[in-house]
């Protein structure tokens, strides 16, 4: 879900108290928890939602009224995570391509018992994916520039490592991404 969430107008970036991110939700569940006044509205889509008698903005940040208990802050596996953990890379000639240009592979094969995880899947471009085969990087005489791993950044600070123009425009101050980078 990480990834989608980004640029998509159908969900809301929710602050704590102190104002810093802390999760995203559905801009339903925001709007939810503005009528109960759970949070406070600081910036809203330009898209509305109409009921018979009245209009409301769509909400894009909120900020929680009261402290909450913090969740854990996992990142899902997703190929489009697993492309942004590799930056773009194969991982075993080293070019950085675009997403279209690299598909996934997995480090010890499925046919040998190889499960689709963090640990056993990279990105590869398709001519080293073919090069490969069903073999193990080191039986193909391929070896990982980069040993795959559970990714350490959290889902807030995903948006530092995404183009800017995936992150809506309202979200980049309060996850400190600037409109230029």
């Amino acid at each position: 879900m990480l990834a989608s969430w980004m640029g998509n107008p159908m969900h809301t970036l929710v602050l704590d108290p102190g104002f810093l991110p802390i999760k995203v939700i559905s801009w339903r569940r925001a709007l939810c928890l503005s009528f109960l006044d759970k949070v406070e509205v600081l910036a809203s889509y330009e898209r509305e939602v109409r009921t018979v008698s009245h209009s409301y903005p769509t909400p894009s940040v909120v900020r929680l009224l009261h402290a909450a208990r913090p969740g854990p802050q996992v990142v899902r596996f997703s190929r489009k995570n697993v492309y942004l953990r590799d930056n773009h890379r194969c991982q075993y000639c080293g070019v950085q391509y675009s997403d279209h240009e690299l598909t996934l592979d997995h480090v010890v094969p499925r046919v040998d018992g190889g499960k689709t995880t963090w640990t056993n899947v990279v990105t590869a471009c398709a001519a080293c994916n073919r090069r490969k085969g069903g073999r193990t990087p080191e039986q193909a005489g391929l070896p990982l520039r980069t040993r795959p791993a559970r990714p350490k950044w959290t889902p807030m600070t995903l948006a530092q490592r995404l183009p800017v123009h995936d992150v809506p425009e309202a979200w980049r101050t309060w996850l400190g991404v600037a409109s230029g980078r």
